[in-house]
């Protein structure tokens, strides 16, 4: 008994101890005092909850959860399931979390609040909305301005990932965290302006913010500010600044910010500048994309999108196994994605392997038919590459809910254009128009005999009128061009072109139709004769005009009178030309040509000394300029033009002076003496 009443008074002791350390938020002797107890009394369930309690508070996570399975028995769900669903969250375990809160007997405010946090980071963002609208609605404490911060994030990631409008929620952007989130929402839309003021606005309430505590440095003040920084640079690159954007990005960069998510989103924006330049720089930084910890604090989407961008990069540096693993792997997440395909096409492009390429796409276009469209139009673009524009065109044609579109069909019509198959080319035209008559079939249900056609319609009948009549096709024509003066009897350019059109083929229809051409007299142009005519032009044509008249009078009067003749102008001599000595009649031809050439003396100069220092020759391998211009760098710099061969770094025999050229400058200087203005 005694010793029970000293182990008891001993606990209550030990119990003291964990309740001053807990006020003091000393987790770390609570701890010791705890472990203290349970040696008294190893099954004491406000002890185990009170170990529990300290691990976290320490950040011992995995061992919290593990004191919380070891003893199932005694920490039941009801008594322990905040603390195990909060370590299994912080854990990363976010589906464990959510099955922890769910089978948990009574939802307290806590469990609620980390319900919202869990369906964050699962992406299921309607039932998060659903669950923070509910906290606000029945929570009065001091936590209401977090809450409303985490409702306006919910609601910013519906826009952005989600491309989801979003409603105003009506909260009063007092704090930088609101008004950040709300310049994200604003992105979302493509707001890009608004969004951008709403973000200087979160940089001046988060300067002010921070300023009026005395013990954050400026140092601090930046650090905060990064992520907001970063959004300006992710606007700026969205409007084309990118110089802008990557200077602001490097600043954040050289702050090194603690948040590797921010790092990694950056250095995957930088990458995207890049491009297939600079790849060197890039390379650096698609290591902030391996940071450890990364894959939980960004989105599926913005993973999704660095892992494209390492798979690209790899294909730009000539990693192509790397490209091809990169790729696949991404292809095995998502199947029914375009770009994994589309990057393993490209690759084999590199590879001159095509038509690898296009059975890749083929395969991909049969198993996904949903996205057929976008992979058939790039293996037409693999088919032009190639020089079988033919075979683009029929794979092009066999996009069926892309046939009638304007761009599709002028494309065709192009390609055929070039390949001189106007058949076809008419083939095209015929099949898009028939499309929308049917599709003005299906929707217009009056009864009236005359139904005004689109624009698209009708601009797709004048092109197929005016193509047929530039090649020829007249009679073709006119069925297209009845159509469009039927739409617009007031069209006098459309009449005539079916008068010249049935000119060819009925005559006599062609005299009916004129009937309906305008007179000249109902013709006024509106015209300021006056004005023209004192125009320049008018005034040059006017006075030309008036000499020709005047000489055409001259000659129906049969005046006698002799035009005056243009003199013509003596041709120059040469300064040394006597008339008394007859001309070379060989003059014209060129020297090598002349019966009197001899050609050029040889040897007369082969060993001579040169005028440089005594004893000194001018040997052939002096004159070499190969041997003393500089070599081209071994790689070009960034942004340099691929196309400029290493040769033009090499300077030209011509300007290249000899060797011996330093020792002939005194004979130089004494000729220049002499009054020589000419030189090097």
């Amino acid at each position: 008994k005694m010793a029970a009443a000293a182990g008891v008074a001993a606990a209550a002791g030990l119990w003291s101890e964990v309740n001053r350390c807990g006020q003091n938020g000393d987790f770390a002797r609570a701890l010791k005092s705890v472990n203290k107890i349970l040696q008294i009394n190893k099954d004491d369930v406000t002890a185990l909850q009170c170990k529990v309690v300290c691990l976290i508070q320490n950040g011992n996570f995995k061992e919290a959860l593990g004191v919380i399975n070891t003893h199932t028995k005694v920490l039941t769900s009801d008594v322990i399931a905040f603390e195990k669903a909060y370590c299994e969250y912080r854990l990363n375990r976010i589906e464990s979390a959510l099955k922890t809160i769910q089978s948990a007997s009574q939802q307290t405010d806590k469990l609620k609040e980390l319900y919202g946090q869990v369906l964050y980071r699962l992406e299921r963002y309607d039932d998060c909305l659903a669950a923070y609208r509910d906290l606000i609605r029945n929570s009065q404490d001091e936590y209401e301005e977090e809450r409303k911060t985490n409702l306006s994030a919910v609601v910013a990631a519906q826009s952005t990932w989600e491309k989801v409008v979003p409603e105003d929620l009506g909260l009063r952007e007092a704090t930088y965290e609101l008004c950040y989130n709300s310049a994200c929402a604003l992105i979302g839309q493509g707001k890009l302006n608004e969004a951008m003021k709403k973000l200087q606005k979160a940089e001046e309430l988060c300067r002010q913010s921070l300023s009026e505590d005395s013990d954050v440095t400026e140092e601090d003040i930046e650090a905060e500010l990064a992520i907001i920084h970063g959004q300006m640079a992710y606007i700026m690159q969205l409007q084309g600044r990118t110089e802008d954007a990557l200077q602001l990005y490097n600043q954040i960069i050289k702050l090194k910010p603690t948040d590797v998510g921010l790092l990694a989103v950056i250095a995957n924006n930088i990458i995207t500048i890049n491009k297939d330049q600079n790849v060197f720089d890039s390379k650096k930084k698609v290591k902030l994309t391996n940071a450890e910890g990364v894959e939980h604090k960004l989105s599926k989407k913005q993973l999704q999108a660095i892992e494209f961008n390492k798979a690209l990069l790899a294909m730009y540096t000539n990693q192509a196994d790397q490209c091809r693993k990169l790729s696949a792997s991404l292809q095995s997440q998502s199947p029914e994605h375009l770009l994994p395909v589309l990057i393993q096409a490209a690759q084999l492009c590199r590879e001159k392997q095509h038509a690898k390429a296009v059975a890749l796409l083929q395969d991909f276009a049969d198993q996904h038919p949903a996205n057929a469209a976008e992979i058939k139009l790039t293996m037409a673009q693999l088919k032009i590459a190639q020089g079988s524009v033919t075979k683009a065109c029929m794979i092009l044609r066999s996009i069926e809910e892309l046939q009638h579109k304007p761009g599709m069909v002028s494309a065709l019509v192009t390609m055929y254009s070039h390949e001189e198959d106007i058949d076809s080319a008419i083939e095209v035209f015929t099949q898009a128009i028939q499309w929308y008559q049917q599709y003005q079939a299906r929707t217009n249900h009056s009864c009236c005999v005359f139904q005004p056609k689109s624009p698209v319609h009708l601009s797709l009948i004048r092109e197929a009128a005016n193509f047929k009549l530039k090649h020829g096709r007249k009679k073709e024509a006119i069925s297209d061009l009845e159509e469009l003066w039927k739409q617009n009897p007031k069209d006098v350019h459309t009449l005539a072109q079916l008068i010249s059109a049935y000119s060819l083929v009925d005559p006599e229809k062609a005299k009916v139709l004129s009937k309906h051409l305008p007179s000249s007299d109902t013709m006024s142009l509106k015209v300021d004769v006056d004005a023209l005519e004192n125009s320049h032009g008018a005034t040059y044509v006017r006075k030309k005009a008036g000499k020709l008249t005047g000489d055409n009078q001259q000659k129906e009067q049969g005046q006698g009178e002799v035009k005056k003749k243009k003199k013509k102008k003596k041709g120059k001599l040469p300064k040394n030309y006597d008339p008394k000595v007859t001309p070379d009649p060989e003059r014209w031809l060129p020297m090598r040509e002349r019966s009197y050439y001899r050609g050029r003396k040889k040897g007369k100069k082969k060993d001579q000394v040169g005028k440089g220092t005594q004893g000194s020759t001018t040997t052939g391998s002096e004159l070499d300029a190969s041997r003393t211009a500089s070599s081209p760098p071994t790689s070009p710099r960034p942004g340099s033009g691929a196309a400029v061969s290493a040769a033009s770094n090499v300077i030209p025999p011509r300007h290249q002076k000899p060797a011996g050229a330093p020792a002939t400058k005194k004979k130089q200087q004494q000729k220049k003496k002499k009054g020589a203005k000419g030189g090097w």
